[in-house]
């Protein structure tokens, strides 16, 4: 029987529910042991609250982020909302959000925060809005300040592309759906697509995608002088990321991959994932054939386990050298296809160890 995956809430709901508390407290005297947060596309999710400290004029509620099975940087961090509540003002109501410690200041322009601005993404910021509001319905004037506060929060940030994207001091508040999904590739493509922008809003013409942080290093360290907004980590995503690229209006693509990932991508599949998309052996038979690999060979490349093992076995043979060409070609194909043809592609592929097999240059 398969498991059924359990999904998560995000940093926006999270916070949402703490907001929620705090202001329940401040308006009722009541302490809730949970709320019920109104989610972005609509309907609700229950949230446990994790711990309340009520300071008289100023409640801080604790709530617990839950990655579900799909837990990220963030996941069992503390979320907190720091509420007050002045119901001197004569004026309509008013609510504003700000973010405090461990969440971060955005630096960079190309993300939809004005630089600045605390990087609460614009539908979390409406979700906390709409959740403070729900329990602000007696109040006719006012006004509710909260504060997003994750005392982790700098810390955790280190473990994400914040400082890539010009997010400084902490993480981001995040969540277009109010629930994390289990094993959801939504959130790769976003990271992927705030890359670009910002990238493109520095002025860049020329791109380096990564499949992750190792071909990223030795990228970096065979082509130095690049900045870090130049590197965007794709992981399997190859049309994707390709698609998205031409989009923004980019020129050239570098691309810094192991062998194993070339041969995918010279299979032309959009998604290379080890688990739903395997390396065809045979028609990597095939191509060692095409470039005159012997005969002798053959047998053990159709029934080889992994393309490191087929690169291998032509250790010391002049062919593997000829093969890595021909797929640098078909990938360079497959890449520039994705791309509508608006993209010059070139690749540097690597070893284990960070030596370079080969490389091919834009044109």
């Amino acid at each position: 029987m398969t498991k059924q995956l359990r999904t998560g809430r995000t940093t926006g709901t999270c916070a949402a529910a703490a907001a929620m508390a705090g202001t329940t407290v401040l308006l009722t005297g009541t302490f809730p042991t949970e709320v019920k947060v109104p989610l972005p596309p609509g309907g609700s999710l229950i949230v446990p609250i994790e711990r309340i400290e009520n300071d008289g004029d100023t409640v801080r509620v604790t709530v617990l982020k839950d990655g579900g099975d799909d837990p990220d940087a963030t996941h069992e961090c503390e979320i907190q909302a720091v509420v007050v509540l002045d119901n001197q003002t004569a004026t309509p109501l008013t609510i504003s959000v700000d973010g405090g410690v461990g969440v971060g200041r955005v630096t960079l322009p190309g993300l939809p925060v004005p630089v600045g601005e605390a990087a609460i993404n614009p539908e979390p910021l409406k979700q906390i809005e709409q959740a403070v509001r729900s329990c602000a319905q007696s109040m006719e004037t006012g006004h509710i300040a909260v504060l997003v506060e994750v005392p982790e929060g700098e810390h955790i940030a280190q473990k994400t592309m914040n400082s890539r994207l010009g997010i400084i001091g902490g993480i981001s508040i995040l969540g277009t759906q109010g629930v994390v999904k289990p094993f959801s590739h939504d959130s790769w493509k976003a990271t992927i697509e705030k890359g670009l922008d910002v990238a493109r809003a520095q002025g860049l013409t020329h791109i380096v995608f990564t499949t992750g942080r190792r071909s990223e290093r030795f990228y970096q360290r065979t082509h130095p002088g690049l900045p870090d907004f130049a590197f965007i980590q794709v992981a399997d995503f190859f049309e994707f990321a390709m698609q998205a690229a031409a989009e923004r209006g980019f020129t050239h693509v570098s691309w810094s991959v192991f062998f194993g990932k070339l041969v995918k991508q010279a299979q032309g599949l959009r998604y290379t994932h080890a688990k739903t998309h395997a390396v065809d052996f045979g028609r990597l038979a095939d191509w060692c054939a095409e470039v005159g690999v012997r005969a002798c060979y053959m047998e053990d490349i159709r029934s080889a386990n992994t393309a490191v093992q087929v690169l291998g076995l032509l250790t010391g043979e002049p062919e593997r050298a000829l093969l890595i060409q021909l797929l640098l070609k078909q990938a360079t194909k497959a890449a520039d296809q994705f791309a509508g043809g608006t993209c010059s592609v070139a690749y540097t592929v690597f070893d284990f160890e960070g030596h370079k097999l080969a490389e091919s240059e834009t044109d």
